[in-house]
């Protein structure tokens, strides 16, 4: 195949990229947007394939079938509510491709001219920030280490000075990469290590921003892969795939009222907890008389949480909204930008159990008409539904929008006990005199509502 087809195509699979990214802007085209996208992989792929410079296809065979088992072993073993750890681990591998493509062309051919010499630069810092800045939040998602933010005196300090050293040895290998073999090598250390110094620092709650943001990382490493071995269609998704994480990201930074700086450097999390002076007491409620309630509710709003998700509960929460929009009840979703602990966590989730995309709503959807709403009902969501974040100047959540539950009418929380949120962050929502807690696993407790109503 001649090189001018190859770019042909390479223009084909670009557009179909563009086609499906937008189409994932919605959730009835989502699915269509993905498969179009996987298309245009298919076809940037096999296009790669018949380029005259590959010498044996034995390693992309290999690399092909190992690829394959993963992935399938993944799409059946990894449950829903692994998926943000699952995403976080895949943005390590992605950034770790792009680092070893870097080096293996510095590796085949040190005496690079400036451009290569810098795509090889931003390559390796790029993905070796993405790789450990990954891990680490994998493990912190996965909570096989803490949540909470590590921090030590001098840290930004430790960190500056650190990505000061990035930017001198950079400089030195980029201007003489064939005389600075063993910079390279200390630079690709250092890029390891300051994925590591940069998401230590974070707080489990800033989670979902970090893990939209090392996605944006991996696509930037992979443009800049792309520039190395001169791959057009590499340079379009890297770049397309960085873009529309910073976006996400800044979008997500919104929805919390807080910059990227605030996310990155604040250490949230690790200061005191305001929320200890909280004093009532909750009142519980059970299943029959949560029944009731929602028996005489004409409008409902729905407040998901990564709780639902560990419950699996989703399906049934769709039962019920059915339910009660049968009984003549107008039922929304509200969904915090942030809930969950990925980008678009309750999104999935909700779109797994199909849930119509025109009852979900945002927060300032829904905030302003709170008060005429019958009934709220929160399932696992914590920190998103904490009124201290609009009313106790304290607190570290302290100006971060929320979803004004406690204005309904009603607000019924179900929760397992009244322990804090992913956040740290005690809950004054639990002792508001119109709230009432429905303890117990959520699965199992929206099952009771659903069989009340089925039994009427």
């Amino acid at each position: 195949m001649s090189q001018s087809l190859i770019d042909f195509f390479y223009v084909v699979a670009s557009v179909l990229f563009i086609f499906g990214l937008k189409m994932l802007q919605r959730a009835n085209t989502a699915r269509r947007g993905n498969m179009i996208s996987a298309v245009g992989m298919l076809i940037a792929l096999v296009a790669t394939l018949f380029n005259a410079n590959i010498i044996s296809f034995q390693w992309i065979l290999i690399g092909v079938a190992i690829g394959t088992v993963i992935g399938v072993v993944s799409s059946f073993a990894v449950k829903m509510t692994a998926m943000p750890e699952m995403v976080a681990i895949f943005n390590a591998f992605g950034g770790l491709a792009s680092l070893l493509v870097g080096w293996a062309e510095y590796q085949a051919n040190p005496s690079l001219n400036l451009l290569a010499s810098t795509s090889v630069y931003f390559a390796v810092i790029i993905g070796g920030i993405t790789t450990t800045g990954s891990i680490i939040a994998w493990l912190k998602l996965a909570e096989t280490i803490s949540g909470k933010p590590f921090v030590f005196p001098g840290q930004k300090i430790f960190n500056a000075g650190v990505l000061l050293a990035t930017l001198g040895l950079g400089f030195l290998f980029v201007m003489e990469p064939a005389q600075n073999y063993t910079p390279f090598l200390v630079l690709v250390g250092l890029s390891l290590a300051l994925g590591v110094l940069v998401v230590i620092p974070i707080g489990g709650a800033d989670m979902p921003v970090v893990v939209s943001l090392l996605n944006s990382y991996s696509g930037l490493a992979a443009c800049a892969a792309g520039f190395i071995i001169l791959n057009d269609v590499l340079i379009v998704a890297g770049a397309l795939v960085g873009a529309s994480g910073i976006i996400l990201t800044n979008t997500m930074c919104k929805g919390m009222n807080r910059s990227l700086a605030n996310v990155l450097f604040s250490g949230f999390g690790s200061v005191a907890k305001a929320s200890s002076g909280y004093k009532g007491e909750a009142n519980p409620i059970n299943a029959e008389d949560t029944y009731l309630i929602l028996e005489m509710a004409k409008s409902v709003v729905i407040v998901p949480g990564y709780g639902m998700a560990v419950a699996q509960a989703q399906h049934v929460v769709r039962e019920l909204a059915g339910l009660l929009e049968e009984n003549g009840c107008e039922v929304r979703f509200a969904i915090h930008p942030v809930a969950g602990r990925m980008p678009g966590h309750m999104n999935v989730l909700l779109a797994e159990s199909n849930v119509p995309y025109e009852q979900l709503v945002e927060p300032q959807d829904v905030n302003p008409s709170m008060e005429t709403v019958d009934v709220s009902i929160v399932i696992g969501a914590n920190d998103v539904v904490n009124p201290a974040a609009r009313e106790d100047k304290t607190s570290p959540l302290f100006g971060m929008p929320i979803i004004d539950v406690d204005r309904a009418r009603t607000c019924i929380v179900l929760k397992r006990s009244l322990g804090a949120g992913f956040a740290g962050v005690d809950n004054p929502l639990f002792f508001k005199p119109n709230t009432r807690m429905l303890f117990g696993d959520a699965k199992a407790t929206v099952a009771a509502l659903v069989s009340q109503f089925k039994a009427t």
